[in-house]
């Protein structure tokens, strides 16, 4: 059987519900630069890398476990003419190395399944970037109590998953929220 998301995300420039405006827009919160080493995890066909690379010149490694992806992103990636700053590695995020402090910022968008849940995330993620640096995560959030009897898939408020982020020694600088326009299948 095809994993689910190589069907739910096939078509999918950047795979999660988000632009590229507000991917640049972003970058330009974490300040990232020609010198800056980002790390993103679980990173689809490595839409926001390519965005981050060509605005901002800085160096990326793509970790995904998907081939299809994998393969699709390489070519993206050569197609863009930046294979000097992007390097994409077919890698579970889980299994890939992660040194402590070795990173300007790390991304997991919309994947915090790879370390099961958020908290997970976080704890995998917080000692591989370097004091002073950025840990961006993409996780949905409940806007409202959800309904009575409705399973929160282990989702809670924006209130709460910010706590979360400073429960791992994290300042919270800012937050970028999906639209529904997001959500809709247009090209870049």
């Amino acid at each position: 059987m095809p994993w689910y998301y190589a069907i739910a995300e096939r078509d999918h420039d950047i795979q999660n519900p988000t632009s590229a405006e507000k991917i640049r827009l972003m970058g330009e919160s974490l300040r990232l630069g020609p010198e800056t080493r980002v790390l993103d995890i679980a990173s689809g066909k490595s839409g926001p890398a390519i965005v981050l690379a060509s605005s901002f010149g800085c160096r990326i490694t793509c970790v995904e476990r998907y081939e299809g992806f994998v393969s699709e992103a390489r070519e993206r990636v050569k197609e863009a003419d930046l294979g000097e700053l992007i390097e994409v590695v077919e890698s579970d995020g889980s299994e890939f190395p992660l040194e402590p402090e070795s990173w300007d910022a790390a991304l997991c968008l919309g994947a915090t399944f790879v370390w099961d849940d958020l908290d997970g995330t976080l704890s995998a993620l917080v000692p591989a970037v370097r004091s002073g640096g950025h840990v961006v995560v993409g996780e949905p959030y409940w806007r409202r109590s959800p309904p009575v009897g409705t399973d929160p898939m282990g989702y809670v408020s924006l209130s709460e998953t910010a706590a979360k982020f400073e429960r791992h020694g994290l300042a919270l600088i800012g937050v970028i929220s999906s639209s529904i326009d997001d959500c809709i299948l247009k090209p870049w």
